[in-house]
């Protein structure tokens, strides 16, 4: 059967995603509801050719105004909404055609955070994608919490860890951890990454299709803002080339010569190697992998559709974050059900 969507669903499994209190009650008038017997009843979808109308029954009337027919069509529970519906449940979804794309030689990147949705406290998104070659700088991740202290003055800065699903596409992930270990590996449509808070790392697009890639990135934070990494050009710009010298172990200092003035950040560069060892200065010496070659998992069958679940007994170094590919056929339904004291992202 043909598919109807694959999901994939990023758990945070620190924080609790909890709704804030509305301000006011909206209760419907159930007692002058529809015509129709079900009173949750959905009136169109996207692909329905009617005239979404704020109109369910007996209630509410035609739009005589300007309208967005193209949203409209897709959001039929807010334009007519339940009779069940009181009106309290925030926002749960952003479409990242809304959200600013930050453009760069070598590609773009748009992100989700709590600026655009703020019920997703415990979990933030990211959409990057790299022409074939392009690099996305060296850098490490951080949200930053400033805490003042009255017997003194204290800056907590706390770390985030970056867990990615491949969409299209292949890369070259690189990292090292804090004990000074290194690994690289490639990873392709479907596969995953993860790297741990305070690991720095850099990612670049293969040559494979010829169009690089396009992944998707998950921040343990609804704080996270992809503009707030810190990079490497921007540290090596703001340190003396005497301090450079002196730290990589040379005499000459136009060695430093040709620093960029700012960051990087995604830049364009000659494709990898096929071989990831080709890329290699040590061999890879960490004692797990940071990639998970999810794509190869054999997945569970179920009546209309088929499953994959990865979490730290599989897949060692992600320890924060766990993830289910979950594809639904026509026709098909994921249970209800709910996910207790865990954010989710789909």
């Amino acid at each position: 059967m043909p598919r109807l969507s694959s999901l994939l669903i990023a758990a945070c499994l620190l924080q609790a995603t909890f709704a804030a209190p509305a301000s006011h009650l909206h209760l419907a008038p159930l007692d002058d509801g529809p015509t129709t017997p079900d009173p949750n009843l959905q009136l169109w979808d996207s692909a329905s050719t009617s005239v979404p109308e704020p109109v369910r029954g007996k209630l509410g009337a035609s739009i005589i105004g300007p309208k967005n027919m193209e949203l409209e069509r897709q959001n039929s529970d807010l334009l007519a909404p339940p009779t069940t519906d009181h009106g309290q449940i925030e926002n749960l979804k952003w479409p990242f055609s809304l959200s600013h794309t930050r453009l760069a030689e070598g590609g773009w990147a748009r992100e989700q955070n709590m600026e655009v949705l703020p019920v997703a406290t415990a979990l933030a998104g990211v959409n990057m994608r790299l022409k074939a070659g392009a690099i996305r700088e060296l850098h490490w991740h951080k949200t930053a919490e400033v805490r003042v202290i009255i017997s003194g003055r204290s800056k907590t800065e706390e770390l985030r860890s970056q867990w990615a699903y491949i969409l299209k596409g292949d890369a070259r992930i690189s990292t090292m951890t804090p004990a000074g270990e290194v690994f690289v590996g490639d990873v392709s449509e479907g596969d995953l990454w993860y790297f741990p808070a305070g690991h720095p790392h850099s990612i670049q697009a293969k040559n494979t299709t010829g169009e690089g890639t396009e992944f998707l990135l998950i921040f343990d934070s609804g704080h996270f803002s992809e503009d707030a990494t810190f990079l490497l050009t921007d540290w090596l710009a703001h340190v003396p080339k005497s301090v450079l010298a002196k730290n990589f172990g040379v005499a000459d200092l136009s060695l430093f010569d040709h620093i960029p003035e700012k960051e990087l950040y995604i830049f364009p560069s000659s494709a990898p190697p096929e071989d990831p060892t080709a890329d290699m200065v040590i061999p890879n010496n960490t004692p797990n992998p940071y990639t998970f070659a999810l794509s190869k998992v054999v997945p569970r069958k179920t009546a209309c559709g088929s499953v994959k679940v990865v979490d730290s007994s599989t897949f060692k170094v992600a320890d924060k974050i766990s993830a289910v590919e979950v594809v639904v056929e026509v026709g098909g339904m994921r249970e209800l059900h709910v996910r207790g004291f865990s954010g989710s992202r789909a």
